[in-house]
This record gives structure tokens, C-alpha cells and sequence, in this order.
């Protein structure tokens, strides 16, 4: 399928076994002004051809195809499409996966229960910009991913939990709902992370963690449905 005769048009690839699946998808991506799907495919092994020769701006690739190592078949794409920005859409959010899949380089996790909305944004994002990684997962998956990050050590489980939601501009009442712990907790948990990052407000706390890595700046390169 050719390009509706627009030069901006994000180009995208489709891989993912259930065909109907893939026609929705292709139907609710070919309405959008600024998207085209240049090419779609059942398997990652097939997927590989349309990748190369199409170079296409995005790739959305299905994470639970049978018999395939998603993790092999991003390498695969990316060596064949460098320019191309993997999305992975999945059934589950797999913490260990999950992370295999940002180290390969993907551009995107996203849970198959995502809107079209979401999926249509999350598509344009990481396309206008370079540095940004969208992900669509639960609250346990987010948590794992931040504490694996480049600092592990320096937060717990529970104050990584409690600077993500500061750093979504929650107040200490709304992370205590959230979390299901008094407000005097959430506020002693971030005592706790004023001394350990060397900040004291809570602007610079969130600077200083999405800075070192510790957690991901929400609303600019993590879309986060809990």
C-alpha cells in the first residue's frame, strides 16, 4: 500500500498474528491525516521484508506471536530499519520482558486494551521526538522498571511508588489515596527522599530522579494507565 500523497505522513508496519487484530488496526491508523500503513505481516519473520524495504517511520510489533523471541525479531528490525521506532503491543506487561525489551531499544510498550486514541498518540510521540519512550503499563510494572534504573539503590520500592506520583503532580492527600497509606507516611516518605537526592522541594526531588535516571519524566515521555 502506497502513502496517500503526503510527504509528513508517519510510515507504519504492522506485525501481529491475529488478522483481525491487524485489519483494525490498519483501519483505525489509515484514518488519521498524518499516517499511512505501508505494510503489515503475520509473523516477525515475515515482517522483516516489508521493514526493509518500506524503511517505515514506526513499527508496531505483536510481543505474543507463537513460537517467535520478540527480543529476536526487534534485533532483526532494527538492523534492517534502523530508523524505524518499535512499539511493542502485548497481553501482559511482564516486568522481566518488559525491561529485555527497553534495553533492545524499543521505542513503545503498550497493553492491546490501550484506546485508539492512545495508540494513535503514542505513535506520534515517539516519532516527533528521539529521546522519548512511551509506555502503557500497570503501576507494578512501572515501580520495576524505575528500580532497575541506573540507581537502584538509592530509593526503596515504596519511595520510588511515592515520587512517581509526585512527579504526576499528585498531592500528599491524592498519593495517600492512592497508595492506601496516611498522609504522614507519604510525607515521611518524602523527608526520606529530600535527604537521600539532596533536594528540598519536590520539583527539584523529581529533576534530580528523572536526571539520574531513577524514574521516567511523566507527561512528557511516559504515558502511565494504572
Amino acid at each position: 500500500m502506497m502513502p496517500k500523497g503526503h510527504d509528513s505522513q508517519l510510515r507504519i508496519v504492522l506485525i501481529d498474528d491475529h488478522t483481525m487484530l491487524r485489519e483494525m488496526m490498519r483501519e483505525a491508523l489509515d484514518v488519521e491525516p498524518d499516517m499511512v500503513v505501508v505494510g503489515d505481516a503475520a509473523s516477525g519473520a515475515s515482517g522483516i521484508e516489508p521493514c526493509r524495504t518500506e524503511q517505515p517511520d514506526a513499527v508496531l510489533l505483536d510481543a505474543d506471536i507463537s513460537g517467535e523471541s520478540v527480543t529476536e525479531t526487534v534485533h532483526a528490525i532494527r538492523a534492517v530499519a534502523p530508523g524505524a521506532r518499535i512499539l511493542v503491543v502485548s497481553m501482559t506487561d511482564a516486568p522481566v520482558l518488559l525491561r529485555q525489551l527497553l534495553d533492545c531499544g524499543v521505542r513503545g510498550y503498550l497493553i492491546k486494551s490501550v484506546s485508539r486514541t492512545d495508540l494513535v498518540s503514542s505513535i506520534r510521540a515517539v516519532c516527533a521526538d528521539d529521546s522519548r519512550i512511551v509506555l502503557h503499563v500497570s503501576a507494578d510494572a512501572l515501580t520495576h522498571i524505575a528500580s532497575a534504573a541506573n540507581y537502584p539503590e538509592v530509593l526503596t520500592e515504596r519511595e520510588l511508588e511515592v515520587l512517581t506520583l509526585v512527579s504526576k503532580a499528585m498531592s500528599n492527600r491524592q498519593i495517600s489515596r492512592r497508595l492506601t497509606i496516611a498522609e504522614g507516611t507519604v510525607k515521611r516518605h518524602l523527608g526520606a527522599i529530600f535527604a537521600k537526592l539532596g533536594a528540598r522541594t519536590r520539583l527539584e526531588a523529581v529533576n534530580k530522579a528523572i536526571a539520574g535516571g531513577i524514574i521516567t519524566p511523566a507527561g512528557q515521555d511516559l504515558y502511565w494507565n494504572p
